[in-house]
């Protein structure tokens, strides 16, 4: 249960792939605000905002400084695993703020022996390294890759394969390895040594590989590029594949990972693992966490001088981790994940059948959900907005559910609902404009 995977259907309409519709409805919704010479804010602008200030959160919701509250089924992408102030979570920080806050990694810190600990017994992995983000997990990872070629003898092997529609993070590196020239332009020279396979294919995949390959670096649920789940059998395809070449296999669950889609890592469903994982988000709980996952001969190549991070690891980051570990780990805690993941299919999958001029396809593996759009998916944002419904935008013209993974199923009826509202406002537009 909670894996799913549902076709494509034909196309009912012109799907617009840029901002906002300009029509009269979508301009009184007001859901998007522009950066224009009249802001006033000292903040970079470098992300599109809304106009909503949330000032507190209870579970699924959030309120605004005026008092509305919406249901959040973006959970800050991916982030807020347990919803907004989960009473553990806040107790579990507030405990450890009391007594420390930071100390230099140049000390042992208890707490990340604990974490690694739990994630080790958890997982594949031997060795943890933590930090504070996924760009940062993604980061690290990369770094290990080549790292352990070089301890091998074999410097030569730095070139990392990624796959169409990734995305790894924000830094440059990160940036190179996905391949998004859009996220890349203006930042002068791209680092090298990176491909990028333009499909789920070994014929594709095959041909890019030579002696200066390092490995394979590939989210086994794309979220930015779609929520696009790479097939079980071509998880299991590169597995074999780089252990005949010699190559390392990383996985990047920064957004997929930690019960996400219904097992603690997306990989379990495949039954495959990695040499090395990036995993972030879901791990904090909405705290600042990262961590690299590595076995033990990846993680060994990582020696005193060859990574860091200030932050990473400190006090307030590691008692939350272990307490999202212990919700998210405990019996019956991913089967009730998986429960809700297969209702939210039944219900999608009729609101797909009943509204096939706003959607396609329906995507996604447990409470990581994608609907493909027939209309822009800005403009279906936008509609679950004027709803109080919180949606995240995808590539390939999708739009990302992601709800807390112990949402009361009331909150989840609720969801559902709005869905169907904004579906049926956003039909009646279509046939006012025919």
């Amino acid at each position: 249960m909670g894996r799913f995977f549902i076709g494509p259907r034909v196309a009912c309409g012109a799907a617009i792939n840029g901002g906002i519709r300009e029509n009269h409805e979508f301009r009184k919704i007001g859901v998007i605000r522009m950066t224009s010479s009249e802001n006033t804010s000292h903040v970079m602008p470098t992300y599109r905002r809304t106009d909503l200030r949330f000032v507190s959160g209870d579970g699924a919701w959030l309120q605004t400084e005026a008092g509305e509250k919406y249901l959040d089924f973006g959970s800050g992408i991916a982030v807020n695993t347990l919803g907004h102030a989960h009473p553990r979570l806040v107790g579990a920080l507030k405990a450890q703020a009391e007594k420390l806050w930071h100390v230099s990694n140049l000390y042992e810190i208890p707490g990340q022996e604990a974490l690694a600990q739990r994630l080790c017994a958890a997982s594949f992995a031997e060795l943890v390294f933590f930090c504070n983000s996924g760009s940062e997990a993604a980061e690290g990872m990369i770094k290990a890759m080549r790292k352990y070629h070089a301890t091998k003898g074999q410097p030569e092997r730095v070139t990392l394969i990624g796959f169409a529609g990734a995305f790894h993070g924000r830094t440059l590196s990160a940036l190179a390895a996905a391949g998004n020239q859009d996220y890349l332009a203006g930042f002068g020279p791209v680092p090298g040594g990176f491909e990028q396979c333009p499909e789920f294919t070994m014929a594709a995949l095959e041909p890019l590989i030579d002696e200066t390959t390092a490995g394979i670096v590939i989210e086994p649920v794309q979220g930015e590029g779609g929520v696009r789940a790479v097939p079980a059998g071509f998880l299991n395809e590169l597995r074999d594949l780089c252990d005949v070449k010699g190559l390392l296999l990383g996985f990047d669950e920064v957004q997929c990972g930690v019960g996400r889609t219904g097992k603690l890592f997306a990989h379990e469903w495949a039954e495959v693992t990695p040499d090395v994982m990036a995993i972030a988000k879901g791990i904090g709980g909405g705290f600042p966490l990262g961590a690299i996952l590595t076995t033990g001969a990846v993680g060994t190549c990582m020696q005193p001088g060859s990574h860091g991070s200030t932050y990473g690891g400190n006090p307030l980051a590691m008692a939350v981790g272990l307490e999202i570990m212990d919700i998210v780990c405990a019996p019956g805690f991913l089967d009730g994940v998986n429960n809700l993941a297969g209702y939210l299919r039944q219900q999608l999958s009729a609101l797909i059948d009943k509204y096939p001029d706003i959607f396609t396809e329906l995507r996604g593996v447990g409470l990581m959900v994608g609907l493909k759009c027939t209309c822009a998916n800005t403009e279906l944002v936008a509609a679950l907005r004027a709803q109080k419904l919180l949606a995240v935008p995808a590539g390939d013209n999708t739009v990302r559910l992601l709800p807390p993974l112990n949402i009361a199923h009331d909150d989840m009826r609720a969801g559902i609902e709005a869905v169907e509202r904004a579906c049926a406002y956003l039909h009646d537009q279509q046939a006012g404009d025919a």
